[in-house]
């Protein structure tokens, strides 16, 4: 037979299938999920078996751990050494455990994530509790089976005297399954268990009577009522774990934080540094240091603020960003029968009372069994020491041992047992003191095995005896309740003084996109005047604000998109600088433009609108409150019909008129409130009717009847009209003639249509951009005052074959006089 024909073919995902699925029943039922009678993992149960087997209990000195990892590898976990060890260093850890099972000597790690010392340097032990969960297992209570290479016995389970799954808790993560059961406390979980004994059919209500919630040895503040119970009924649930922190007062008007406790599974040292990071990068305003003090008092973090600082808008602003506050998410899982599942609180403590059952009936067989042995013995010796002579004369005529045996089984109906030990009788048990102590012995053994067949015969007693241990284990061992349950999750609200300092400064966005903010320090040493800010050749300042780092700006797109930008996040510049383009702060589409640029303090102005203008001669006005959102990306500010573009947006109070220019020099006056209010994405109504291929340029808001109507032509030329000349009208009409444009051969043109116009009451001054990149700049004063259709005059001196593409008021800060 060749060599090949001994294999035989097989699929690949067959073959993979079933070894993953071999793996898999592995790691779960034998790595990384705890048992529900004891548990423990199996390493966790291989380590406190090979020290209590080993005499390294808690009344003998300490042994090196390096011993006792030696001997769980060699005897029980055929593993490194490294995952033996770091099982042993958990357990030893009272940061980690409700109660720990390894008394440990020496550097076994710290709060901070500091790492144990290495095996061969620490020294362990059993802790007293730890002989709770193996008291009893050398009588039979618990199964054993044979170690990895048959050489020893290992116990399946320990006989785990208290419920030390939900005592000390675990966490684990196999494949399919995880598992996450915080620590409870050990006279809660010990009366829940006595109180589920006597009334079986105990509500989860009833349990949690008992049982508030998790302990966790950390302590902290638990929140979330609503989550405990999700958890408690079927077996995930999620908590909110707080820090415990107060504010200190000090000397000069100066306050801190102070932190005692902090939430179970922090690393105390990385939560330091991130508070530290906080201040070092100025994201909140007002920390001065940050220190930790703990020390052999405790636990003590300390954050100090500086004078007139918000600390409890700081305490938010930490609890927020930082693991002062954690999420804690329950996924109660432990193997039942072999297998995994999910599990509620009553669940897990009638499995422990049902593992208890067990334990307590084997080890009451075992001693029935021992003491029934024993009475049978003390009977026959009893029996023999009433009738000696005859005995002694049996067993000197008999020729050797056995013979001895067999005739006093055969002379006087002892049984082989009884005969042996009367052969083994020592001389001394004849004298009259040890027969009576003998006859004593035997009526104790009789109580105790009518006592013991007591418990096996009656439920009640049975669960008298669980009870009375278990109450003994809570006595001895149990503590006071280390966290704070709220039943109320606190909502954390950052307000944005914490994060920002309140500082006036100067924004600017160029035509071509360039955005920055400017604080007025820069600004003034810069020379102080608005149009001396640096931008690229070519490119010009479009908007100024100036505004405070606490406010909005809301940025309009002509497609009908908005942003809300909150100032202190557009990147600083100097004034002098060009700035940073806008796509890198906002993600603006490339096809689209800005319109407007509109900054907000607060959302909640009552009467305030926004009022939206399209080149189609739509109007749209929307309740500013209807803009406010979290979202950083674009959201829909007002429906955009193909073809059609908006123009302009105007914060409004409702109470002016609207004046709109078009492109052909037609212009119409009506009341803003004729506009009523609408929803965010909505098209508007018509503010205007427009002839073929004519298009709104400007909105104007003016009031009452003082001022005039400034418009400028393609080719430079304007000219003021008086207000009073233009009528009221309603919305969606015609409109009336506002300028006359200068037609024929002979005739020098004043131009071919408005590029734009403004409502003057005072004097200012406009600077006008043409397609070469020409600017000009004139006072609005130097504008004639004519009639509605006038023709204008030439106030910018626009080159041949040239024509002005944009028209902007230049900036003036209050107070400074217009160039004339």
């Amino acid at each position: 037979m060749s060599l090949l024909e001994n294999f035989l073919p097989a699929y690949l995902e067959e073959v993979v299938g079933d070894r993953f699925g071999r793996y898999s029943k592995y790691i779960i039922q034998d790595r990384a999920i705890p048992d529900v009678r004891d548990g423990l993992k199996p390493v966790q149960r291989r380590i406190l078996y090979a020290m209590y087997d080993s005499g390294n209990t808690p009344d003998k000195p300490y042994r090196k751990s390096a011993k006792t990892v030696g001997d769980v590898m060699g005897n029980y976990h055929p593993h490194g050494d490294s995952s033996i060890y770091e099982g042993m260093v958990r357990m030893a850890q009272p940061w980690k455990m409700g109660h720990v099972l390894i008394d440990g000597h020496g550097n076994w790690g710290s709060q901070d994530d500091d790492p144990a010392a290495a095996m061969r340097y620490t020294e362990a032990r059993l802790s007293p509790i730890a002989l709770e969960l193996l008291r009893d297992i050398e009588k039979r209570t618990v199964p054993f089976k044979d170690n990895f290479d048959n050489t020893a016995m290992e116990p399946v389970v320990l006989p785990s005297r208290y419920p030390n799954l939900l005592v000390n808790g675990v966490s684990g993560i196999s494949a399919g399954f995880a598992t996450e059961i915080p620590p409870h406390n050990l006279r809660e979980v010990i009366d829940a268990c006595v109180a589920v004994m006597e009334k079986p059919n105990m509500s989860l209500d009833e349990i949690r009577t008992y049982v508030k919630g998790p302990d966790f040895p950390t302590r902290g503040i638990i929140m979330g009522e609503e989550g405990i119970q999700e958890a408690y009924e079927t077996g995930r649930g999620r908590i909110y774990i707080r820090a415990k922190t107060e504010i200190e007062s000090l000397r000069g008007g100066k306050q801190q934080i102070v932190i005692t406790e902090v939430p179970y599974q922090v690393v105390k040292s990385r939560l330091v540094t991130a508070m530290e990071n906080i201040r070092i990068e100025k994201k909140v305003d007002g920390i001065a240091e940050v220190r930790d003090e703990s020390g052999r008092e405790g636990l003590r973090i300390v954050v100090e603020l500086r004078k007139d600082a918000d600390a409890k808008g700081i305490l938010a602003y930490l609890l927020k960003k930082t693991d002062l506050q954690v999420t804690y998410n329950f996924n109660m899982v432990a193997i039942v029968n072999k297998a995994p599942r999910q599990l509620g609180l009553k669940a897990i403590l009638e499995a422990y009372i049902a593992h208890q059952r067990e334990v307590v009936t084997h080890r009451t067989q075992y001693e029935l069994e021992k003491a029934e042995d024993r009475a049978h013995v003390l009977e026959g010796l009893v029996k023999a020491l009433n009738i000696l002579d005859e005995v002694i004369a049996a067993i000197k005529a008999s020729k050797n041992r056995q013979d001895a045996q067999n005739n006093l089984q055969t002379m006087f109906g002892f049984t082989e047992r009884q005969a042996d030990s009367i052969l083994t009788l020592q001389l001394y048990r004849l004298t009259n003191l040890e027969i009576t102590s003998l006859q004593k012995e035997l009526n104790e053994l009789q109580k105790k095995i009518n006592t013991l067949r007591g418990i096996l015969d009656s439920d009640k007693k049975l669960i008298a005896v669980i009870k009375k241990e278990l109450l003994e284990i809570r006595d001895k061992y149990g503590i006071d309740r280390r966290s704070e349950i709220q039943e109320e999750v606190e909502e954390i609200k950052v307000n944005l003084e914490v994060m920002v300092a309140q500082e006036d400064v100067l924004v600017t966005l160029s035509n071509e996109g360039y955005i920055k903010r400017t604080s007025m320090l820069s600004f003034t040493r810069s020379g102080g005047e608005l149009e001396g800010s640096g931008v690229k050749e070519g490119d010009y300042v479009k908007h100024v604000l100036e505004v405070d780092t606490l406010q909005n700006v809301l940025i309009f797109t002509q497609r009908g998109q908005y942003f809300v930008l909150p100032v202190h996040q557009i990147p600083e510049f100097k004034w002098k600088d060009n700035g940073t383009a806008i796509v890198n702060v906002i993600a603006l589409a490339k096809e689209d433009r800005i319109v407007s640029v509109i900054p907000v303090k607060t959302f909640d102005e009552p009467d305030t609108s926004l009022v939206f203008v399209t080149k189609q001669g739509q109007v749209k006005r929307t309740l500013l409150k209807d803009y406010e959102t979290k979202r950083s990306g674009a959201v829909a500010a007002a429906r955009v019909a193909d073809g059609d573009e908006i123009i302009q947006v105007q914060l409004s109070q409702s109470n002016a008129d609207i004046l709109l220019l078009t492109k052909d020099g037609m212009a119409i006056r009506f009341a803003e409130n004729e506009v009523n209010p609408m929803g965010r994405v909505t098209a508007g109504v018509k503010g205007i009717g427009l002839k073929d291929d004519d298009e709104v340029v400007s909105a104007l808001w003016v009031e009452g009847d003082e001022g005039e109507i400034l418009v400028v032509s393609d080719l430079g030329y304007g000219k003021r009209s008086l207000l009073l000349d233009y009528p009221m009208q309603s919305r969606g009409g015609r409109g009336v003639q506002t300028f006359e444009f200068k037609e024929g051969k002979r005739v020098k043109p004043n131009g071919s249509r408005i590029v734009g116009g403004f409502y003057c009451k005072e004097a200012f001054n406009i600077m006008v951009m043409t397609k070469q990149g020409e600017s000009y700049i004139f006072n609005s004063e130097s504008a004639p005052i004519g009639d509605r259709k006038s023709i204008g005059k030439a106030l910018a001196a626009v080159g041949k074959g040239d024509e002005i593409i944009d028209i902007l008021i230049v900036p003036q800060r209050e107070n400074e006089e217009p160039a004339k």
